[in-house]
Order: structure tokens, then sequence, then C-alpha cells
């Protein structure tokens, strides 16, 4: 598996992934790594949940940035103050409180026009990197069904608009999003059937649908290699029922559960290690996969989310 060295050296970087794969705790693992390697950080959650700020054991933020941990800078995505600053900084329009009026126009248009609504984040996030507030600005991105929208907003912008004020925003944008060597995207999966089907799809419409570049692809919850063939041919020998009964006579009770468990272990491993294989050979030559193990924690924190980012300086070999 091919490593992704200059991951960290990007400005711009969306993480997705198909819900419950663990998309936000990889977005505040590599915003951990990306800060504990000098790097100014901002992580930004476009769903507004609150996850990314409890990996660090913080009260959740808002629009407005707040440091969350040492070098690393939070913010939760709010389409109507995105509008809000748009106009202050654009167009010089002064708004004070909400926009009223304003926002009732603004939500028909986003309703007749796809794209409006999508251009408020991608354009906050694109304007914080040509304003190079941050070294590094990491997205919580929407989930996979969702993110080509996001990404190809710009363009869709300007297939619709060709000249004015608004074709030249989505200029600027677009140059952004499409230069490899500041913008990329991470998809995150587990070693399971539907994730690696749509990570797979994922990959083949960021590629046609959007100006992007798939930057690496991490395969979450890796179970640990447990035993050997040696060790499982050991384990089918002990479940005879002679041997399985003279070893719970031993023992003083039934040793069915270890032996089940074992079984289970290397039943899921065998199964996972599959679902990758087939995902490796989906994913375009050279694409970078990055494994993580499973973390056999009851609660994610701080703690976990230095594991996170531990794990993954060790697959970027930093």
């Amino acid at each position: 598996m091919s490593a992704a060295p200059d991951l960290l050296d990007l400005r711009l970087l969306f993480v997705t992934g198909k819900g419950g794969v663990g998309k936000t705790t990889v977005a505040a693992g590599l915003s951990q790594l990306a800060a504990e390697h000098g790097k100014r950080v901002l992580v930004c959650e476009v769903d507004a949940k609150g996850d990314v700020t409890s990996l660090f054991e913080a009260p959740p933020t808002d629009f407005t940035p707040r440091e969350i941990a040492p070098g690393v800078w939070s913010m939760s995505m709010d389409t109507e103050a995105s509008l809000r600053e748009y106009l202050k900084l654009q167009l010089r329009i002064p708004v004070v409180g909400r926009i009223g009026p304003l926002a009732k126009a603004f939500d028909f248009v986003a309703t007749a026009a796809p794209g409006v609504r999508e251009i408020l984040t991608v354009g906050k996030l694109c304007w914080e990197v040509r304003e190079s507030h941050y070294d590094l600005v990491i997205v919580d991105a929407p989930a996979s069904g969702h993110i080509i929208g996001q990404l190809a907003a710009p363009q869709a912008i300007n297939d619709l608009v060709k000249v004015g004020l608004i074709r030249s925003q989505t200029d600027w944008m677009l140059d952004i999003l499409s230069d490899a060597r500041q913008t990329g995207l991470v998809a995150v999966c587990t070693p399971e059937e539907m994730p690696v089907s749509e990570t797979l799809e994922l990959v083949t419409r960021v590629r046609e649908e959007t100006t992007v570049r798939m930057s690496a692809v991490v395969i979450n919850r890796v179970l640990p290699e447990l035993f050997g063939q040696r060790e499982e041919e050991i384990f089918e020998q002990l479940r005879a029922p002679d041997v399985e009964r003279v070893l719970s006579d031993r023992a003083g009770g039934t040793v069915t559960p270890v032996l089940e468990a074992a079984r289970l272990a290397v039943t899921m491993r065998r199964t996972r290690s599959a679902h990758m294989q087939r995902l490796q050979a989906g994913l375009p030559e050279g694409l970078p996969v990055l494994l993580l193990p499973y973390l056999f924690a009851r609660s994610f924190g701080a703690r976990t989310t230095r594991q996170v980012a531990h794990a993954l300086g060790e697959e970027l070999g930093l």
C-alpha cells in the first residue's frame, strides 16, 4: 500500500465517507496530526453536530472559529452566517442581525437553483484558504452520498452564469478546488461490503463529476491478525467434542465460549480482509490507502484522537 506523504502539505482537505465509518474521527485525527507537526489547522464541521469538538473534549463551536486544542481551531458551518459574511466582505453590504427577507429570498433561490446553498459552504472554505488564515483547512464533509454536489457546486454555477461578479467568484473557487497541490479529498470506509461499494462508487464519481483530486482512502477499524494458520488449526482440533470435554473438565468450567470467540475472530478477520482486497483491486493505481486499527474503546475523546493521529502518522511515514 502506498502512502500519502504530501497529505499535510495541502491547504484544503475534505474528509468524507458513508455514515458511521468514522469520517469525523479521521478528520479529528488528521487535525491533531497536522497541529503536532506545527500546522495552524482549522477543522470545519459541515453538519454542525458537535462531534468534532467532542473528540477534543471541547464544547461545540459555531460559525466563529475557536481554538479547541493547541494549534487546532474549529467552526461549524452555517449557510446564513456564510451569506452574511459574503455580503459584508464581497459586496460591502452591512448586515445587522438576521437577514430576514433576504434570507427568505435566498431560500427561494437556493431551492430553484441547485448549487447555491452548497456554494456558500465551499466558498467559505475556499475563502479561508485564499486568505491564508490557516495552514490547513480540514473539512468534516457530508457523507459520501452528498459530497459530490458540494464539490461540484462552483462548476454548476459557472455553467449557469457566464459573466459578472458571481462568475468571477466561482472562478477563483474552482482554481483552488482544481489545484491538486492545494486541495484533496480523503474517503473513509470500513472493511465491510456496503462501505467498500460506496467508496468505489465515490472514487469514480469524484473523477467524472468534479475537479477535485482523490488524495487517499482510509480503511478504518482494521482488526489485528491474532492467530496464524497453525494456531487456527490447533483451535479446530480443540473443538473436537472429546477434546473440548476434557479441557472443560480440567479448566473447571466450559471452554466453549473461548473457542467460539477464537473462531469468530478468525472469521471476522478473513471476511474483512476479503473486502479490503476488493477495495484495493477497484481503486485507481497509485491512490494511497491508509489503515487504521480497530480501537477497542468504550468512548472517544482526546486520548483516542491522539491514538488515531499517531496511527495516521505511522501510515504517512511521519
